[in-house]
């Protein structure tokens, strides 16, 4: 699992002789309808939005990160119809390998959790199974490609491991509503990983709003 950071909105509205910062364009766009909107605090104009659910001046700024991750952890992100995606085609480019990941036992309680308390023996078989997988997998894969058969045919063969790496483009409210999704123990721990890790960066890029968040 890999995530960094892409762009932010760059602002190009100068307050007080100085360019607007990605926080402070929100700011700016949420006084549109006051005298005071080249005033450059804007600390707790954000932290006023958030506690009284003014959320659409959070629309006004994106943040795009790229992650690598797997096809089965893809399928989870993709379902975040607020964001904007690009992901590594395997139409177009062959297969970049697999992940492996380790084993935990099914919360019988809970769906949506599972536990880590499995035995090496058990996680050591998990291991195995998953590289033999691949190993069939990956070989008929690239036989087929050899035989001509076309990428977007041949990806049939891959499992569910297979690396892939995604563009995830959204506003500053839709990390917001992920975060506070994709952050908590009924996410899978491989995403949730993936969340926490892009929720740094954003904590990072946008400051004020992380602090009022908490």
């Amino acid at each position: 699992m890999e995530v960094k950071l892409v762009s932010i909105t760059q602002p190009v509205v100068e307050v007080a002789g100085e360019t607007l910062s990605a926080e402070g364009l929100m700011a700016y766009c949420a006084r549109v309808s006051s005298p005071n909107q080249d005033n450059p605090n804007y600390a707790k104009l954000l932290a006023y939005c958030i506690r009284h659910g003014h959320w659409s001046v959070f629309e006004m700024v994106d943040m795009t990160v790229e992650i690598v991750t797997t096809r089965m952890i893809a399928q989870q992100i993709l379902r975040h119809r607020s964001f904007s995606f690009q992901e590594f085609s395997l139409r177009y480019a062959p297969a970049q390998g697999f992940e492996t990941y380790p084993a935990r036992r099914q919360d019988v309680k809970n769906r949506q959790n599972s536990i880590d308390d499995l035995a090496e023996s058990d996680q050591a078989w998990f291991r195995d199974s998953q590289q033999q997988v691949w190993d069939m997998n990956s070989g008929l894969y690239q036989e087929a490609l050899e035989r001509g058969i076309a990428k977007e045919c041949a990806r049939a063969l891959l499992p569910l491991n297979t690396v892939t790496r995604i563009y995830m483009k959204g506003s500053v409210r839709s990390w917001i509503h992920y975060f506070q999704v994709r952050c908590t123990p009924d996410c899978q721990q491989e995403h949730r990983e993936i969340a926490c890790g892009i929720r740094e960066i954003f904590q990072a890029q946008f400051p004020t709003v992380a602090t009022a968040l908490t």
